[in-house]
């Protein structure tokens, strides 16, 4: 079952990829509600897809609309795991995290095989868990030990500051 969501998931994100891709943004996972990043049927209000269309400085009437932008920028949403860890405990959403580690790295291998492009991780526990490891791992990690919040319950205002100040050197 996990695996044909997964394989759904990866299905719906390619239909977004960008070229060149420039920027890959890391985070959880897709939630349990479905409202999946690059569901192109889904609100523009999602919190994650909101914030990110702030940093591109667009407006988008649907959420179509926005994913082609963030493929035109260049931007990628990955995720750690495709298995929903929202709504589990704070070990077992590490733990999904940490088993699908490999995954992950193949996944971003496929994407950027000399693995430069540049990565942002969103989500405290995203940055603990996979900063050191992607980056011992070659890969480019632009967080430098900070840590971004996922834009909702309140933190909106850190995530905009912090992930704003990441991407920023980027142009």
């Amino acid at each position: 079952m996990l695996n044909t969501k997964k394989q759904e998931y990866l299905t719906v994100r390619r239909a977004f990829m960008p070229e060149p891709l420039k920027l890959i943004i890391i985070a959880d996972s897709p939630p349990k509600s479905g409202l999946y990043f690059y569901n192109p049927t889904g609100r523009v209000s999602e919190p994650l897809f909101d914030a990110m269309m702030k940093h591109l400085g667009c407006a988008p009437k649907t959420k179509g609309e926005g994913l082609s932008e963030f493929q035109k920028r260049g931007w990628l949403l990955v995720d750690a795991t495709y298995e929903p860890v929202d709504g589990t405990s704070k070990k077992g959403r590490d733990e999904a995290i940490l088993r699908d580690y490999p995954l992950l790295c193949a996944d971003l291998e496929g994407l950027a095989p000399d693995k430069k492009t540049p990565i942002v991780l969103v989500k405290a526990n995203v940055c603990r868990l996979l900063e050191r490891r992607l980056t011992e791992d070659g890969f480019t990690v632009l967080n430098a030990g900070v840590e971004v919040y996922f834009p909702a319950n309140g933190n909106q205002g850190q995530f905009h500051e912090k992930f704003g100040a990441i991407i920023r050197p980027l142009g």
